[in-house]
């Protein structure tokens, strides 16, 4: 039973035959600071009624007491209606969560592209927030309803590819993953640094020998070095091929490990260097319609400016790509494997303007799914000690802070003395689902749109708004309902009487589906996120109050453990859509 539409159904009748008058009636909860479970907002009556609102909130609230079997009193605060239900509706309301819902039809095809690394690093802080955001997006849009299908464009060619494999000809010595140790991506990353590094100090010299600092930033050996190896690159060169397809293999060896390890996946991987030069047959195309223009260094670019936006370079003069079009080759592709209606990239606020000049560009050239295209934009993430830079090797490497993270998981687990029963096996798992639950739900549970700062020390307390505060939500109901004896814990049929608390628990588990709704909506884990924290702390404030295990009346004790089996089953499925699993004991 949906309690609001079938309240919202009652009042519109009571409006109708009391006032005359149709009205589309929406309910909302009652303030927690008034008594009530769901208000109604009547102020649109007053002019219409020719009454003042304590009459018109009277008429109406005596009406639903004589004829509603639900509604057992009411408050009137000026123009809103506060409705106390009986008991009798929140265990109706309890016996169709417990029945559950049955799954819609689905509501279409969406592609969400995450994760998208260079091969020229390894995956990083930011990257955490983009593969947790992508992944945790598209969980949600399937249980919302959709067919979904996630993918990783990998970005691994173009000029920061170059700068790494020039660094690794000029300083690697013949270096490998084995020699050194290192897992690939990390390897490469380092030689990704070790470009900027060598790049600065050839602009100081040339700067000191009077060259302009703008003209040295042009101009130095090392760079000039990567743009030569791209066009070389991308004329086949067998020895730079070979050498960009060895540190690849590395790199790719490091993120599977990587993404492994943090429990993401891709259905399809697209590659730039497969789709880069289907971006140059659509530059030819918008050419030939008039879209894009020619200069004279033969650089072709479109004018935007009638958008709000800017001239924008899609081939460079030499005939190499830049990023835009690549996506323009990508995104063709991906239409034609999947035909979704709606595509998503999850990549971060920085890239807001080249998105909005994608997108620009494909309706010019009229592409039928150009107004499916949506950016789903995050804002980066800051530590304590500031912004984080790949180039400079400022980063927060991904591997390491997940390794840090399963370190402080053991050491506060063994410090609160929690590891009795358990085997070694086991105490390793327990420390790696709560250090990436922590991970996982601090970085979700901000709107994705907010920058944030990321603290790990906050992120893995087992109090307040944390990943390990639900986790141990949850495995704390599982020991109470192993405790039971039982193995099944049906809805009482006898059952009568619910108190306050209890009602708190149903009116938060009700609401789930359309929590999920909205997360799906708003392409929003924070939804999700902050949802089932409130569930968890409602539960905690109901235990705190009244006994389960010890409860005396057998009707009430098995009412008991199927609530609180229900509110551990939610727990359960919405942090599933976030990416993080719940233990059973802790």
């Amino acid at each position: 039973m949906n309690i609001e539409l079938v309240l919202a159904a009652e009042i519109e009748k009571a409006v109708a035959e009391i006032f005359g008058h149709q009205d589309k009636v929406t309910l909302q909860p009652t303030r927690k600071d008034f008594e009530g479970h769901y208000t109604y907002v009547f102020f649109g009556l007053v002019k219409l009624a020719r009454k003042s609102p304590a009459e018109i909130g009277q008429l109406l609230g005596d009406y639903l007491i004589q004829n509603s079997p639900y509604v057992l009193s009411y408050t009137v605060v000026q123009g809103f209606l506060n409705l106390t239900l009986k008991d009798e509706a929140w265990i109706q309301v309890f016996r169709g969560v417990k029945e559950g819902q049955n799954p819609e039809a689905s509501k279409g095809n969406v592609l969400v592209e995450y994760s998208s690394p260079n091969t020229n690093k390894p995956l990083h802080l930011g990257h955490l927030r983009n593969n947790f955001l992508g992944y945790s997006v598209a969980e949600i849009l399937k249980e919302a309803g959709y067919e979904v299908t996630k993918a990783c464009l990998v970005n691994d060619r173009g000029i920061h590819i170059c700068k790494s494999m020039v660094a690794y000809q000029r300083y690697g010595n013949g270096e490998t993953p084995a020699s050194s140790g290192l897992k690939g991506d990390h390897l490469v990353g380092k030689y990704y640094v070790e470009f900027d590094k060598h790049y600065k100090k050839e602009i100081e010299e040339w700067v000191a020998e009077g060259v302009s600092e703008e003209e040295a930033k042009k101009t130095a050996p090392i760079l000039v070095e990567a743009q030569e190896m791209l066009v070389k690159w991308e004329n086949g060169d067998a020895e730079i091929i070979e050498l960009w397809k060895k540190l690849n293999g590395w790199v790719y060896e490091g993120f599977d490990f990587t993404y492994k390890t943090i429990g993401v996946n891709f259905d399809k991987t697209y590659y730039e260097s497969d789709t880069y030069l289907l971006g140059k047959d659509i530059v030819e195309e918008g050419l030939a319609k008039g879209v894009f223009y020619k200069k004279e260094d033969n650089s072709v670019w479109i004018d935007l400016t009638d958008e709000g936006l800017d001239h924008k370079l899609v081939l460079r003069g030499d005939g190499t790509s830049v990023y835009i079009t690549q996506d323009l080759g990508t995104t063709d592709l991906k239409f034609q494997d999947f035909h979704s209606e709606k595509s998503i990239w999850v990549v971060g606020n920085e890239q807001d303007y080249h998105f909005k000049v994608l997108f620009a560009i494909l309706k010019r050239l009229g592409r039928p799914y150009a107004d499916g295209l949506y950016h789903l934009s995050y804002g980066m993430v800051d530590l304590p000690s500031g912004k984080m830079k790949s180039r400079e090797g400022t980063v927060v490497d991904a591997d390491e802070l997940v390794s840090d993270m399963i370190a402080t998981s053991k050491s506060i687990t063994e410090e609160k003395g929690k590891t009795e029963g358990f085997s070694e096996g086991q105490l390793e798992e327990l420390y790696r689902m709560v250090a990436l639950g922590a991970l996982k739900y601090y970085l979700l549970k901000v709107e994705p749109k907010k920058r944030m700062l990321f603290n790990p020390e906050e992120s893995i307390d087992f109090q307040g708004n944390t990943g390990p505060f639900i986790q141990y939500t949850h495995a704390r109901i599982k020991s109470i309902l192993r405790k039971s004896g039982k193995d099944q814990f049906p809805m009482p049929a006898d059952i009568t009487n619910v108190n306050a608390e209890e009602i708190e628990v149903i009116f938060l588990l009700k609401d789930f589906r359309k929590i999920i709704d909205a997360a799906a909506a708003e392409y929003s884990p924070a939804v999700i996120a902050n949802y089932v924290y409130e569930l968890a702390k409602t539960f905690n404030v109901f235990y705190s109050r009244h006994s389960v295990l010890n409860e005396e009346n057998e009707v009430l004790k098995n009412f008991r453990l199927s609530l609180i089996e229900q509110v551990a089953e939610v727990i359960k499925k919405g942090m599933k859509l976030l990416g993080i699993e719940v233990p059973e004991k802790m």
